[in-house]
């Protein structure tokens, strides 16, 4: 669709002309500058064919250059040419350029797996103005989307629909998140299987990584070091293990999960056979979390001290986001007194703190639907370690973001080890009815940690400084060709 056809539109404040996203194109000397420019990923595969039709919407409402199917498309290689593109023309004094770079926005339309990949890219090429995320929910959880107001539930794909999200978006307002940073060291079992899924089939985020250092006690032959990021949660337990039984079944009949509703109503059933409606929430070895591993959190830096977990605790959850599960606030709002008096904070998404919760049971997990419902508050940390204990069961089940995985634990001398630290922020809108409050919203109570968010780099250590350095790579999220993105929640 050509560049003039738009001009008159008042569609013309998102639209963004061909010759800076297309390479070769005719430059042009456009006459208005968009007040809201916006490029729109969408993975087609999510919501059914949801995706499909959002896309087509999308297509025939901005210039189809300006929305990528992320089925077909990589959003780092889309980001790296576009913003090249946008700095040279910057440099040759193309004023149109330079204002596009200012005002810049993003729409994500899929699962929480999907607007995280998108968060990890551009948190990756480390742009010299990244821009900030709006995310449309078409996944099963949606906790993204519901944290900044844009809700849970799949949205309309007509015309008006596209056209209302968009003012929406033009309207929102920009918000720090953090980010979390994530090593997790183990022995590969050389054979064994976790059916039906592979031992190791881990979260797309969570890269293998070669440690050099001869001073590292892992450092030998069969153990390896996966790296990665999250930005909502990382879960241990009764959710992991209930997620993972929902996404093998979806991997071996995906034709029966193309409804949210559907999908939804399956979690639910999943949940009763799984041990969520049980007390026995580890199968077979009904153990605690205690038994399992030990945990240890910073809380100030360098100062690494051991968190103590109740013996009835089964599940824990290190969160940054208040929405786990499809909205539930597992940290909650308690009174400002009985926070002071545990040397609490309330949950905000760009403090540098991650809250870890813990759960007993099902029963203990129906308090969240109770107005000031909550979970066991264990701790806030800087940075959060697991060390797994040898011998106490031969597995767990673990969940990053939406995505499980059945995780091999060690056996006689072998270790496995997840560290947890805070990296950076990213930029995410947020509209009227975000639920996320920020350290620096005035309506929020003061805070008591420290102003270096990223101070946690004191006692770490020379290896794990490393691999937190090479998290900006810039491929840290790049999918093989061969991944299946219909499998991101």
């Amino acid at each position: 669709m050509g560049d003039i056809v738009k001009f008159d539109n008042i569609l013309h404040d998102y639209y963004i002309p061909n010759y800076i996203l297309a390479p070769g194109s005719e430059a042009k000397n456009p006459p208005w500058v968009p007040s809201c420019p916006i490029l729109v990923f969408i993975n087609s595969k999510s919501g059914g064919q949801l995706g499909g039709d959002l896309l087509r919407t999308y297509r025939s409402v901005l210039n189809e250059n300006q929305v990528y199917d992320l089925f077909e498309t990589k959003p780092d290689k889309v980001l790296h040419q576009i913003y090249a593109t946008l700095g040279s023309l910057k440099q040759h004094g193309d004023d149109f350029a330079s204002a596009i770079l200012d005002s810049l926005r993003i729409i994500v339309a899929g699962g929480d797996g999907t607007a995280g990949w998108l968060l990890g890219v551009i948190s990756d090429l480390k742009l010299p103005q990244p821009p900030p995320v709006a995310t449309v929910p078409l996944g099963t959880g949606n906790n993204l989307p519901f944290s900044f107001g844009w809700g849970k539930k799949n949205p309309g794909t007509d015309r008006q629909s596209v056209i209302s999200f968009l003012k929406q978006v033009k309207a929102a307002k920009e918000m720090k998140i953090d980010s979390w940073h994530i090593i997790m060291r183990m022995m590969a079992p050389e054979e064994g299987s976790c059916d039906p899924i592979a031992p190791l089939e881990l979260p797309h985020s969570l890269h293998a990584v070669h440690r050099v250092s001869q001073s590292d006690k892992m450092n030998m032959v069969g153990y390896h070091t996966y790296r990665g990021g999250f930005w909502n949660y990382f879960s241990m337990g009764m959710d992991a293990q209930v997620s993972y039984a929902f996404h093998s079944e979806r991997k071996l009949h995906p034709e029966k999960f193309r409804n949210q509703l559907t999908n939804q109503s399956t979690y639910l059933k999943l949940g009763c056979t799984q041990g969520w409606h049980c007390s026995n929430l580890f199968r077979p070895t009904s153990l605690n979390i205690s038994q399992l591993v030990k945990v240890r959190v910073m809380k100030k830096p360098g100062q690494w001290e051991d968190l103590t977990i109740p013996r009835s605790i089964k599940s824990i959850v290190c969160l940054n986001l208040p929405s786990f599960s499809g909205g539930f606030n597992l940290w909650g709002q308690p009174y400002r007194k009985k926070f002071l008096d545990k040397g609490f904070t309330p949950l905000f998404v760009d403090d540098g703190l991650i809250e870890i919760i813990g759960f007993r049971n099902v029963l203990h997990g129906l308090v969240l639907l109770a107005p000031k419902g909550h979970g066991t508050r264990l701790a806030q940390a800087n940075a959060v370690r697991f060390e797994f204990k040898k011998g106490a069961a031969d597995h767990t089940f673990m969940r990053m973001d939406g995505e499980p995985w059945k995780q091999p634990l060690p056996a006689d001398d072998d270790t496995v080890v997840v560290d947890i630290s805070h990296f950076g922020q990213v930029s995410m809108l947020a509209t009227p009815l975000c639920r996320s409050r920020s350290v620096t919203d005035p309506s929020s109570p003061a805070t008591s940690q420290d102003d270096d968010l990223d101070s946690t780099d004191e006692g770490e250590s020379p290896d794990d400084l490393e691999e937190k350095r090479k998290f900006g790579a810039a491929d840290t999220f790049k999918l093989s060709d061969e991944f299946d993105i219909s499998q991101l929640s």
